[in-house]
């Protein structure tokens, strides 16, 4: 009989109290407790979408929602990662249709091309290039072991008329530049041939290694290098159609990033 008094009134001094403590004299929650809890039934919590008490499902987590909400049942993904791999974590592609166009006054003058066109070179040493405008994006590396590939893609157009009995061509070139540093360039040369207002697509692939962790930005730069035989006032687009043999929608560039890395950082996902 002392033993049923005993509960019933510890029960009816439970409910009479706004908080207990366990294991403290100064509880700061309606259960505070102060020590392991081994807990050998079910833990529950009320979902708010249908106000019905959730157990969760296997591999489960309790992640808070924030100040006067109750938790909710999450589901932990970390990606299964080989050591010593490379692991696509970035990829992007990008349009313009804008592009730029060149008169024969902006031909750079270049002694050797091949001692001004050095990788690694800033943008500003390349007289006469042109960014194309949409391509000039940003991205993201979170490893110090990582690859870089570029692929870029455009359209390559001269106001020609038909050719004649020389040769009547211009010289080109694109380069890809990651934080305005050259990583790769090529030169083209269009020429004129049987019928009007010729052009070519232009395909370009680059690599950069080992960046930097961090943001870095990414863009494409064109010139006009030399013509040959070329009349006075022949312009030259890239990117951009300068007849209306084609439209924008043909002539426009694609660019197309995508960042390989052996991965250094695993975030974890819920869901």
């Amino acid at each position: 009989m002392k033993n049923i008094l005993f509960i019933l009134f510890s029960t009816i001094g439970l409910s009479l109290s706004a908080q207990v403590g366990v294991a403290t004299p100064t509880p700061k929650a309606i259960l505070d407790v102060n020590g392991n809890i081994n807990l050998r039934g079910k833990l529950v919590v009320l979902n708010a979408a249908d106000s019905k008490l959730s157990e969760g499902r296997d591999d489960q987590l309790l992640v808070s929602q924030g100040a006067g909400l109750a938790p909710t049942w999450k589901s932990l993904r970390i990606p299964d990662y080989e050591t010593n791999k490379f692991y696509l974590i970035y990829n992007n592609s990008f349009s313009d249709r804008v592009g730029t166009t060149f008169t024969s006054s902006e031909e750079p003058t270049i002694a050797s091309r091949s001692a001004s066109f050095t990788k690694n070179s800033n943008i500003s040493n390349f007289s006469q290039f042109k960014k194309i405008p949409g391509l000039s994006q940003t991205f993201n590396v979170y490893s110090t072991e990582s690859k870089t590939y570029f692929q870029f893609e455009t359209v390559i157009q001269a106001n020609f008329a038909t050719v004649g009995t020389t040769d009547t061509s211009i010289d080109y070139a694109c380069g890809i530049f990651v934080d305005d540093k050259l990583v790769n360039l090529r030169q083209g040369n269009l020429k004129a041939v049987n019928s009007t207002n010729p052009f070519l697509t232009h395909n370009q692939i680059g690599l950069a290694q080992n960046l930097t962790k961090g943001a870095h930005s990414v863009g494409v730069a064109c010139s006009r290098l030399k013509s040959y035989n070329v009349p006075a006032g022949i312009t030259l687009g890239i990117g951009t159609s300068v007849s209306n043999n084609i439209d924008s929608f043909i002539s426009q560039s694609s660019f197309k990033v995508d960042v390989y890395e052996v991965p250094q950082v695993f975030n974890a996902i819920t869901n």
